[in-house]
């Protein structure tokens, strides 16, 4: 059994690619967001993901795909839902006592009763509506290599609503592996007679 098990992991670890895309996202300048799949929110994810990447300024985002050093591609949605919630509590308490009482002749009867009933019901109905954003994504080089990629959901942020928020944490995360990669690249030696 175990041979088996380490033989499954040898083979799922030999199908794996060791290829750093390092430099390839370090050389990154200039970014086009392709059109998302995904309908309507899909468009308006890509408008978020644009605005957020330009302001992270680690690169510059460009309208036109063939000045594109890498083009982000992928899918998103956004989708606005109500979360239902009921509860229904009740509390129920009955006590009845009965006393019968006969006269001594059997012409006369009485009966004292005595009953108390305490009750208490509660119900709760809350909706509240609720939106949440999905977004895949890959940044594929001019050689159609994916060189990063990432997939983020969010149902909001404190401040933020789901799709922006998002955008957000995406263009954060491209951006730190960009200058990660750029910090990661040697530089050239400094020649001292250029000083």
């Amino acid at each position: 059994m175990k041979t088996i098990l380490l033989g499954l992991v040898a083979i799922a670890l030999w199908g794996q690619s060791d290829v750093d895309t390092s430099p390839e996202l370090a050389k990154v300048k200039r970014v086009y967001v392709d059109l998302l799949n995904g309908g309507e929110s899909a468009i308006r994810l890509r408008d978020l993901l644009m605005s957020s990447l330009q302001s992270s300024r680690a690169f510059l985002v460009t309208e036109d795909p063939s000045k594109a050093d890498a083009t982000l591609k992928g899918a998103g949605n956004e989708q606005v839902f109500t979360d239902r919630h009921f509860s229904n509590d009740n509390v129920n308490a009955h006590t009845q006592l009965t006393a019968p009482t006969n006269a001594n002749n059997g012409r006369y009867s009485s009966r004292a009763s005595l009953g108390v009933t305490i009750g208490e019901n509660e119900s709760e109905h809350i909706e509240e509506r609720k939106h949440e954003a999905i977004v895949a994504l890959r940044l594929v080089n001019k050689d159609g290599d994916v060189i990063w990629s990432m997939t983020q959901e969010s149902l909001g942020g404190k401040f933020l609503g789901a799709a922006a928020d998002v955008a957000d944490k995406i263009a954060k995360k491209l951006a730190a592996d960009v200058r990660k990669a750029r910090a990661d690249v040697p530089q050239p030696p400094v020649d001292a007679a250029k000083k």
